[in-house]
């Protein structure tokens, strides 16, 4: 067998940086450079299958963005986002910006407006896994020790210790004179979340939308499918398909939708429209680790907001089954993101999530006011990583929920909002309360149903109604000041 203990480095020949003052422009030689990388390791990968021996080891590059001002001229400060906060150099790597096109555009154009200076597009010095460049081929790496030479040997793979969210969490430790991150995510970590979020959900990453809809029962997806079949139906709605597991997609309101023989963990449900404006489902399940797993992928596609539409215990005996909950506040027991995110951090309510969801409400049950009290409250929501607390000792617990002035309990929204706060996407809760355990009312087979087949289309519809308000809403409301940090990336 050939000894390839150190054989040379063979690379694509890739254009040099080139500066560009359009940001279409510069979106195209983006998608140029990667097609061109994952295109030599594609190449080189399938001579690695088809059994021609090596004669080196392979490697390209994802493309960068690069922008450098001397300059502390302000912009226009209701912009969070946009500008680069002070003069110096700042770059990131991209990936996939087929996928990314629009947004590039959009965060591209922003800087070249704000900041009267170009972008300069060229290759990087970050290495593509080799796994990364097939997978967006929708082809699988055969894992470890399958070929008969070692795949380290020939290819770069995914590396952990630069794949991390230094950024995000406002940990990036950078010495002098290397450029300071121009967005959120580099690109290894963002090819990182599409594989896993692939993985999670059977459904590409292509099909997500901007407005993303959590919940925790399988009863939300049924109602989802039924409300997406009815927007399918009426060609004003601009919806054009629903996409389910498995990227199975129709676009006809009476067509099947075939359900897999094996759900994903977090099956992922896309009522689609032509500019991705569209709202996306996940079912997360049960618990704080779901919750986190799915958000911290989501994340990379830049939502313009997500919000948890579920289940949850009353804490007060004034309340009903059925009743809402409109979260403004968040107790923090899920401890899945105390190392990312302390829990000294207040994770706020956003105005104008709190407002979308309040209207939708009143639209959808027809109450307002006073009258909306009936059925709706508005407080803490604690999140909690036991689901079977009510067995514990009551004492603990309940002072503490009490303290809290909490008046509903689950496994998921804390997380939800604290990792939105955490990735700067802004956020809510509207949960419905199906049992009330400190007051007799357990969770048991029989006594929710009749909420259950009531309720769940009502709240599933708020829901949506929500995020139809908030995708009327200018982005540089949403997406405000109040989730960006004193030194915040410049791409959104």
């Amino acid at each position: 067998m050939p000894d390839y203990s150190d054989p040379p480095l063979s690379s694509p020949d890739l254009p040099a940086p080139e500066a560009f003052t359009d940001a279409a422009a510069a979106v195209e030689r983006l998608v140029a450079l990667y097609e061109a990388s994952t295109g030599f390791l594609r190449a080189r990968f399938a001579e690695v299958l088809s059994g021609e021996a090596p004669h080196a080891r392979f490697r390209a590059v994802y493309p960068e963005i690069r922008v450098s001002t001397v300059s502390y001229a302000q912009v226009d400060s209701r912009l969070s986002f946009g500008h680069v906060a002070e003069p110096g150099t700042y770059a990131t790597t991209v990936t996939r910006p087929d996928l990314f096109a629009n947004y590039l555009r959009q965060q591209i154009g922003l800087l070249l407006e704000n900041h009267g200076q170009p972008v300069v597009i060229g290759p990087s010095a970050t290495p593509i896994p080799i796994h990364f460049a097939m997978g967006s081929a929708g082809v699988t790496v055969p894992q470890d020790g399958a070929l008969e030479v070692p795949l380290r040997d020939l290819f770069d793979v995914p590396d952990l210790t630069t794949t991390n969210d230094d950024i995000v969490n406002g940990t990036l430790a950078q010495p002098d004179g290397v450029a300071r991150p121009l967005a959120p995510f580099t690109a290894q970590r963002v090819d990182y979340s599409l594989a896993r979020l692939e993985h999670y959900t059977a459904t590409a990453p292509e099909h997500f939308q901007n407005h993303v809809l959590f919940t925790n029962y399988q009863f939300y997806v049924e109602e989802f499918e039924a409300l997406a079949r009815q927007a399918l139906a009426d060609p004003a709605s601009g919806y054009t398909a629903l996409v389910g597991p498995g990227n199975t997609e129709i676009t006809a309101p009476d067509a099947p939708l075939p359900v897999p023989a094996k759900l994903p963990q977090m099956p992922s449900y896309h009522l689609k429209r032509a500019d991705g404006q569209g709202i996306t489902l996940v079912n997360i399940g049960v618990g704080p680790s779901n919750a986190k797993t799915a958000t911290d992928h989501i994340a990379v596609l830049r939502p313009h907001a997500w919000l948890m539409v579920g289940h949850c215990a009353g804490l007060r005996n004034s309340q009903r089954l059925g009743d809402f909950v409109l979260a403004h506040g968040y107790l923090r027991e899920d401890h899945v993101l105390d190392n990312d995110l302390p829990l000294w951090v207040p994770i706020p309510a956003l105005a104008e999530i709190q407002v979308a969801l309040e209207d939708a409400v009143e639209e959808i049950t027809r109450l307002e006011g006073y009258e909306l009290k009936r059925i709706m409250r508005t407080g803490t929501v604690a999140t909690i990583d036991n689901r079977n607390w009510e067995l514990s000792d009551q004492t603990g617990p309940v002072q503490r929920l009490s303290q809290s002035r909490a008046i509903a309990l689950d496994m998921e929204s804390a997380t939800i909002a604290a990792n939105g706060f955490r990735f700067r996407v802004p956020y809510g809760t509207l949960l419905c309360v199906s049992d009330r355990p400190l007051h007799g009312e357990l969770k048991l087979p029989g006594m929710a149903s009749a909420f259950y087949k009531t309720q769940v289309a009502r709240h599933l519809a708020i829901g949506v109604r929500a995020m139809e308000l908030l995708r009327d809403m200018p982005l540089e409301r949403i997406h405000s000041r109040k989730l960006r940090s004193f030194e915040e990336t410049a791409f959104l």
